[in-house]
């Protein structure tokens, strides 16, 4: 009888039957309508958040800065719900932009509270879009006959003071609320 030494190494055979249980281990979840956990990461994120500003009566600029290449896409409602939202379609936010980029929202009505999201969707799949990041904004009146309340703030409790847990906190931000202001 004789007897071959053990390679330390797999087989090409092996090697081919594992290559196969892992590809049917990946398509499986798809194929029961999960997508596989692999799918799901690596989809753009807006980590830093979203701004908006240079509002006017019937238009509003949103910025956004993407964790990676990313389409912007923002989409704008008069409700929370985004039952029928408006779509606009920005840059392309890559290296030569540092990731981040404008979209001019217009048309919008005067003198309203905006609702609107952010997607990031991959510059290849545009049904691949990250986490949604929302925000509002109110469009100025038109005529500004109503005027605009703003409210401002500095450096508030920029050294601890002015929070007191004793009284609840930083109430000034409640009666700032409070005031419904226009901008901020």
């Amino acid at each position: 009888m004789s007897h071959r030494p053990q390679s330390p190494f797999p087989g090409r055979r092996s090697v081919l039957r594992g290559s196969l249980a892992a590809s049917a281990a990946l398509a499986l979840p798809t194929a029961l309508g999960a997508a596989p956990a692999l799918a799901l990461s690596g989809r753009p994120r807006a980590g830093w958040g979203v701004q908006a500003g240079d509002v006017t009566a019937d238009s509003g600029l949103v910025w956004v800065r993407s964790d990676r290449p990313a389409r912007l896409i923002v989409e704008t409602s008069a409700t929370e719900s985004f039952r029928n939202p408006h779509r606009w379609h920005g840059p392309l936010l890559d290296a030569d932009t540092d990731f981040t980029g404008t979209t001019r929202l217009r048309g919008l009505p005067s003198g309203e509270q905006i609702h609107y999201r952010v997607l990031l969707a991959d510059p290849d799949d545009a049904r691949r879009t990250g986490e949604p990041v929302t925000g509002t904004f109110r469009t100025t009146p038109a005529g500004r006959r109503g005027g605009v309340r703003f409210l401002w703030s500095g450096d508030l409790a920029g050294q601890g003071w002015g929070i007191n847990p004793d009284i609840g906190g930083y109430r000034i931000y409640d009666a700032m609320a409070g005031l419904d202001p226009d901008f901020f």
